[in-house]
């Protein structure tokens, strides 16, 4: 467990063995809170998962301890009062592990097993003196009552989760995992564990890495048979190194590294950087030993950067680190790059040079066993060094966790991802890795903001472009250069990415000097009218390129568009940034201002729509989290539960109406009959016009509707309705309906990834839509605002809106629909499937007019409750 200082404790709850233990540290403390007992013999607690600590065996106490090492550090208890729904807790911290956040950890895991046992409410007894556990329970977001009673203060809270103490719970994940990685990117010393002097093995090329950049730390060759490795004198194990050790660069076989792990963690390294290989890649074997590797670090409070990793880099002059496999670096820049891919990484890493982009840090994570990307962008949220994020993922650990992070980074700073492994992930990193479904994919970034490009070349042609140039204030696109033809099939690019041309592109001619056209583009700059600025360059045969580049950025400095307006460039064909281009920076490196150059006016044009597409959500209102009201959370969890005890897996018709009720989403009144007569009753009780509808699915939902007989105004149309429906599903079974009023039908889908969480899809019912996949989907918990983007986002959407004068829908009930289903998506993790099709949306309303729905038990762990390493 990540701790608020970046270290980090195995927590678990407390077993018989741990009996003296927690008697010697109970007595050699001085007393954190009134008393405490000690809850025992105990048998052995279940762990289902031995990071979250969910314990529902024992409803009435529950007891942890915080290990560091053998050595425990912190231990907490909560006590049922009684019979009451209230249970007592209490803590005691170490001296001299106080301030680490310990306190926060057990009370945010007591109050989730609390829960789970039917607890809702937490009291504590803390003496008065005792200021910092009255903290603990202050700052953790809850409501708090206190009372004073002869120098001892009685706190009560309700341990329900709140906005503010979730709000503070991923606070202190957020700056506990950020400087844990912290940790691992700015070491004061690195020792290199099987340094070598044969330049062929991994070994000498990451020592070599180390002293090219020039480490500003101590670097400790660690090879039992040398006395020195490149003129550095050599250790025979980090054990014998004199000094402390921060980093540790592993390259030894796999074989080895289980010795060495041992030997680290008794040295006090702080964090593992393995480039070996051989791990969870190699087989079941190779998973176990990585596990039981990553399981000793963390109980060590170490971080662990691979196995099978490139390495790690931080390209800043205090630092100066690349403990990592690649020969060359990118200068130093501001953009932060993440990437699974070992051998890519080494071709990353040397395009970046390439192209001019400098970097800030660099991290592969290789097989990903315990760092990992939603690491880092806990760090870069709060590094002050990046400024835009490059992820090259080829599957997510935990992608809830992903989707929230990243949404909250991408407010700030914007992340370009560029996503393989759709249908295949490597081995080794499918045992840390979760499949998800290529919709829920595009659902997660679309709604995170997360710039999706789809390879390493589109990154950098993005990134580039999102790392010197301002962010367009709106998608108005001028376009200036010296031939008509690229001119015009930037204008075609343009136009297709949904940039608006601000005029027809300005040609300047072939025969114009710089001075020509460079006052061509100051025009184009100072405009009003004009957001963004593309210009075409063919170099003319008389005049040196290099005098237009330096007459371009003299007008765009006079401009001030530099700073104001993004600018793309396709000058003399070439990549990156040019010498004329650049504005230098911190180590000559190109700097904000500068202009990226591209080979083709698509590819500039298409980074520059990316960019626009990103400041356009960034701008919008990020929304709110509401409940709509008339909910009725209690009784529909109660009945979920009820029906999932009883293995029921589909609703029946009473059980669907029922359980939406309690959502308010009310069906179209109905009936099942089985005979004519009885069909004209419920007509009759229900009120004419009905409809009759058949009983099977297959019938009932064809685009034909071959299953549904319509607008029924009297007993005679219905019989005859009866038996023609009858005879063709060859069953007596037919629903009798109010007629709704006529609307554009659509439906509702709400279908659960077992990786990624519910998602709620929108589109519009018929051929066209089902055949195109015409539907648009958002991940639960949605927003207001994206609710509104949902129903607004199927190509078929304006239908809705008074599409060639019909009358516009009423949309705001359409999103109230949608808005409760997600709504009860959260609720309810058990709703594995929900379908309301049709649902019609009209001017009058809506009106669900059918439902189906499947249940069973949740599928997997949500992204709440207490937080885990990775």
């Amino acid at each position: 467990m990540v701790l608020s200082d970046g270290g980090t404790v195995h927590l678990r709850p407390i077993t018989p063995d741990d009996a003296e233990k927690v008697i010697a540290f109970h007595g050699r403390l001085s007393m954190r809170t009134r008393y405490f007992r000690y809850f025992g013999p105990y048998p052995r607690m279940p762990r289902r998962d031995v990071e979250r600590f969910t314990v529902v065996d024992y409803r009435d106490r529950v007891a942890l301890i915080a290990m560091l090492g053998e050595d425990i550090v912190a231990v907490g208890r909560y006590d049922r009062l009684g019979e009451q729904l209230s249970a007592e807790v209490a803590f005691v911290v170490q001296d001299e592990h106080q301030g680490r956040g310990l306190g926060s950890i057990l009370l945010e895991h007591l109050a989730a097993a609390a829960r789970e046992s039917g607890l809702r409410r937490f009291v504590a007894e803390v003496l008065a003196e005792n200021s910092t556990m009255v903290r603990v329970f202050r700052d953790a977001g809850y409501q708090v009552s206190r009372a004073m009673e002869e120098g001892v203060v009685h706190l009560e809270f309700d341990i329900d989760p709140t906005e503010k103490s979730l709000e503070v719970a991923r606070a202190r994940e957020q700056a506990a995992e950020a400087r844990s990685v912290h940790n691992v990117l700015h070491p004061r010393s690195v020792a290199v564990i099987g340094a070598s002097t044969d330049h062929a093995k991994i070994g000498h090329a990451v020592l070599t890495s180390l002293l090219t950049a020039d480490f500003t730390g101590p670097v400790y060759p660690v090879n039992p048979e040398h006395r020195a490795v490149r003129g550095v004198r050599a250790y025979p194990s980090v054990l014998d190194i004199p000094d402390e050790v921060d980093l540790a660069v592993v390259a030894i076989p796999a074989a080895g590294v289980v010795e060495v792990l041992d030997a680290c963690l008794a040295k006090g390294v702080k964090a593992l950087v393995i480039v070996s290989s051989g791990f969870s890649e190699a087989g079941p074997e190779g998973r176990e030993v990585e596990r039981d590797m990553v399981r000793a670090a963390r109980v060590h409070g170490m971080r662990v950067v691979g196995p099978n990793a490139l390495g790690v880099v931080n390209t800043h002059p205090d630092h100066r680190l690349n403990a990592s496999l690649a020969p060359r670096l990118p200068g130093r820049g501001r953009t932060g790059f993440f990437c699974q891919s070992g051998a890519l990484g080494v071709a990353i890493l040397a395009t970046a040079t390439e192209r001019g982009l400098g970097l800030s840090t660099f991290v592969s994570a290789g097989n990903r066993a315990d760092v990992s990307g939603n690491d880092l962008l806990q760090y870069w949220q709060t590094d002050p060094s990046t400024d835009v994020v490059l992820l090259y993922l080829e599957s997510f650990g935990n992608p809830r966790k992903f989707a929230r992070l990243a949404r909250r980074l991408a407010r700030t700073k914007p992340i370009v991802v560029v996503k393989s492994g759709r249908n295949a992930v490597r081995a080794g990193l499918a045992a840390t890795s979760v499949q998800i479904d290529e919709t829920s994919v595009q659902a997660l970034f679309e709604q995170s903001g997360v710039i999706r490009v789809e390879s390493v070349a589109q990154m950098f042609d993005t990134a580039l472009l999102l790392a010197h140039q301002p962010l367009p204030a709106g998608n108005r696109v001028a376009i200036v250069g010296n031939s008509s033809a690229l001119g015009m099939l930037a204008a075609d690019v343009a136009q297709a990415q949904d940039l608006r041309l601000a005029g027809t592109p300005v040609d300047v001619g072939a025969s114009a000097g710089p001075v020509e056209f460079a006052a061509a583009v100051r025009d184009a700059a100072l405009r009003d009218d004009v957001d963004a600025l593309v210009t075409v360059f063919a170099p003319p045969v008389a005049v040196p390129g290099a005098a237009y580049a330096r007459a371009l950025r003299e007008a765009l400095h006079e401009a001030d568009a530099a700073r104001s307006k993004p600018v793309v460039t396709t000058f003399l064909g070439a990549e990156g940034v040019p010498d004329e281009l650049a504005v230098p920076g911190p180590d000559a490196a190109a700097d904000k201002g500068s202009v990226p150059s591209y080979p083709s006016p698509e590819r500039a044009v298409l980074a520059l729509a990316r960019a626009t597409r990103y400041a356009r959500w960034r701008s919008a209102p990020q929304g709110d989290f509401a409940r709509p009201p008339g909910l009725d959370a209690e009784r529909a969890r109660a009945l979920v539960e009820e029906w999932v005890a009883a293995g029921v897996e589909r609703l029946g018709d009473e059980q669907a109406v029922a359980l939406l009720a309690c959502y308010g989403i009310d069906l179209e009144p109905f009936r099942m009959v089985a005979d004519a007569g009885a069909a004209v009753r419920a007509a009759e009780g229900l009120g004419y016009p009905v409809v009759l509808k058949a009983s099977t699915d297959q019938l009932r939902h064809r685009s034909d509707l071959a299953g549904v007989r319509l607008d029924l105004g009297g007993p005679e149309a219905v019989r005859a309705a009866y038996h023609d429906l009858a005879r063709l599903a060859g069953c007596d079974g037919v629903y009798v309906q109010r007629m709704a009023a006529r609307g554009t039908s659509c439906v509702i889908d709400l279908v659960e990834d077992p990786s990624f969480g519910a998602l709620v899809s929108f589109g519009l019912a018929g051929v066209a839509s089902e055949l195109l996949g015409d539907k648009a989907y958002r991940a639960v918990p949605l927003t207001d605002v994206d609710v509104h983007a949902l129903v607004r986002a199927p190509k078929a959407a304006p239908l809705l809106a008074g599409y060639r004068g019909d009358e516009p829908a009423d949309l705001a009930a359409l999103e109230d629909v949608v808005l409760r289903v997600a709504v009860l998506a959260e609720d309810l993790p058990e709703v594995r499937d929900l379908q309301l099709q049709p649902v019609l949306a009209s001017a009058a309303g809506v009106a669900v007019t059918g439902a189906r729905i499947c249940i069973g038990t949740s599928p997997g762990e949500r992204d709440v409750g207490p937080r885990r390493l990775r």
